[in-house]
């Protein structure tokens, strides 16, 4: 009963997001790898971090790359930002990403 209970919480805990957009980051921009357009200003850095395991169990990978995205995207309009880009690969959890001030599209 305990396996049964504890395999079906992990796979719930799976699915999750835990992370929510919010106002502020719905509107900032994901920039892709590479240059940053002209006119863009750099703001600074965000470092963010989120659980990549629970107990004994590694989550998705790409759940946890899309819940630092959401969390860098929540803290780049306190930094002035609208846009974020991300500096390198998530590592245990933990992701660096670069804030710009970016002219609209």
């Amino acid at each position: 009963m305990r396996v049964l209970l504890l395999s079906v919480l992990i796979a719930s805990t799976a699915a999750c997001t835990w992370v929510p957009i919010e106002s502020g980051g719905k509107t900032v921009r994901v920039l892709p790898n590479g240059p940053v357009a002209p006119g863009c200003v750099a703001k600074g850095e965000i470092v963010v971090s989120v659980k990549n395991k629970v107990a004994f169990y590694n989550r998705n990978p790409l759940r946890v790359q899309e819940e630092l995205e959401t969390l860098a995207r929540n803290e780049a309009p306190s930094a002035g930002a609208n846009a974020v880009q991300a500096t390198g690969q998530p590592a245990d959890g933990s992701q660096r990403f670069s804030a710009w001030q970016c002219p609209p599209r």
